[in-house]
């Protein structure tokens, strides 16, 4: 492996460093992208049963904001619960961009890695045929070592550009769509307590939830 990275060259080097931090940002956001973690089940109907029962305090609204993410989009409704609907809404908006940011932190890197991973491989590839091309023109084709190296750093080094940009790639789409997925989740759960709230909804009996 050593001896195929010396080979490459030294546009090795930035490619090395793309699949370092694809594989800590994949690492990362697998992590930080759990459900349980961003959007817990059940969230809303605890809210509801703390607010039925009158214990919906301003201490119990900051332990909902420091709970998740989802408790942080829907503390923003609750704070100004006793606003119109849209101003509720409008709150509850507000804080969910901030949120979906957060969500989607190290994301573009990471296309941004699946973009310029072939590129840099296309990069070493170029230069690997200036090589051959030079030792052909100053010792002819009478020296195969000078010609084999020069092609081996074009194809390990193109090679290793898309085993990179692959991967990212497939984990950047994955991780996009989940964003997506828990986004979507936040905003059914925020659009409930907000129905609930204000009478248009029937809230959840504790057997349901």
């Amino acid at each position: 492996m050593f001896e195929m990275i010396v080979a490459g060259g030294w546009v090795m080097v930035p490619l090395i460093v793309c699949s370092i931090a694809a594989m800590a940002i994949v690492v990362e956001r697998f992590v930080s992208l759990r459900q349980e973690r961003i959007a817990p089940a059940n969230l809303v109907s605890q809210i509801l049963q703390v607010h039925q029962a009158g214990q919906l305090d301003a201490r119990r609204i900051s332990t909902i904001r420091d709970s998740s993410p989802l408790g942080r989009v829907l503390a923003a409704g609750l704070i100004n619960q006793r606003h119109s609907r849209e101003v509720m809404k409008e709150a509850i908006e507000d804080v969910g961009r901030q949120v979906v940011a957060e969500l989607e932190r190290f994301l573009n890197a990471l296309g941004t890695i699946a973009a310029i991973s072939p590129l840099l491989g296309l990069f070493g590839t170029v230069l690997g045929m200036i090589k051959v091309f030079t030792a052909i023109t100053a010792a002819g084709v009478g020296n195969p070592g000078v010609l084999a190296g020069g092609i081996s750093e074009a194809l390990i080094t193109t090679a290793a550009g898309l085993a990179i940009a692959i991967p990212s790639l497939f984990f950047y789409r994955y991780l996009r769509a989940r964003v997506d997925t828990l986004a979507l989740k936040m905003e059914e759960e925020a659009l409930r307590l907000i129905e609930v709230l204000h009478g248009e909804r029937e809230q959840d009996s504790p057997e349901a939830a």
